[in-house]
């Protein structure tokens, strides 16, 4: 088992590998996580880990609010996350190497970074400016038939595309555009795909490959029926996707 201490950086999305994490950092607990990443020679990878919140908030609350407009916000590296940030987060995270650390005249940052690899959360400590995390990183295991699952979920994927593009007006990507490894193909898919957190949180811990891909599979053929059938796309981002300041 190889365990690995890393910062974390919890967020209402899931980051999987191969994926690029833009970040806007303005949180203080955040904005000192960045400023010791930059202490990392730049021949060195500058990695964090980010893992989905199941239970708590993104951004602390900053000032009293409801139930009780007199309470005093929430300061420190948990703040947000309860009396157990470990509970607060789901268990499968992923590894991000930030390949751009910005820093702002205001002090802010602009964060450009990449999923690497699949990490199962073991501990989180909140001792320091920041929450840091005991990691054990999770192989990718191919699984039986990915390679042919993976034509299948491509096809279907360029079926869901079409079917979204005609709602939406937008152009398809070309088949050019679209990887061929399975695993590549298996997070491409989950994380362009329009679902929930749970479901997206589903997929990067899926046992292999081929599992994912046939959850996607199954995923895809359902909502290309069920925009086939609807006159009219909702904006469902608006209900499905939290909005994040981050």
């Amino acid at each position: 088992m190889t365990t690995v201490r890393l910062p974390l950086f919890p967020l209402n999305t899931v980051l999987f590998p191969g994926l690029v994490l833009p970040l806007n950092v303005f949180e203080e607990r955040y904005r000192a996580m960045m400023r010791e990443l930059l202490k990392t020679p730049e021949e060195e990878p500058r990695r964090f880990a980010v893992v989905a919140i199941r239970d708590g908030y993104e951004v602390a609350p900053s000032a009293p609010g409801m139930p009780d407009p007199t309470a005093e916000p929430e300061r420190g590296p948990a703040a947000g996350f309860g009396p157990d940030p470990l509970a607060a987060f789901h268990q499968m995270g992923c590894i991000a190497d930030a390949a751009t650390v910005r820093e702002r005249p205001g002090g802010t940052f602009e964060v450009l970074a990449t999923g690497t690899t699949r990490v199962r959360l073991l501990s989180v400590d909140a001792s320091g400016p920041y929450l840091t995390a005991e990691l054990e990183e999770v192989a990718e295991e191919p699984g039986d038939e990915a390679g042919a699952l993976a034509e299948g979920v491509l096809r279907a994927f360029r079926q869901y595309q079409k079917r979204l593009a005609g709602a939406r007006e937008r152009s398809l990507a070309t088949s050019a555009e679209l990887p061929d490894d399975p695993s590549v193909v298996s997070y491409l898919v989950a994380a362009a795909m329009v679902h929930d957190t749970p479901t997206k949180q589903r997929l990067l811990q899926a046992p292999d490959t081929a599992s994912r891909l046939r959850d996607e599979l199954r995923l895809l053929r359902g909502e290309t029926a069920i925009i086939r059938n609807l006159p009219s796309l909702p904006a469902f981002e608006l209900t499905r996707t939290p909005t994040s300041l981050n």
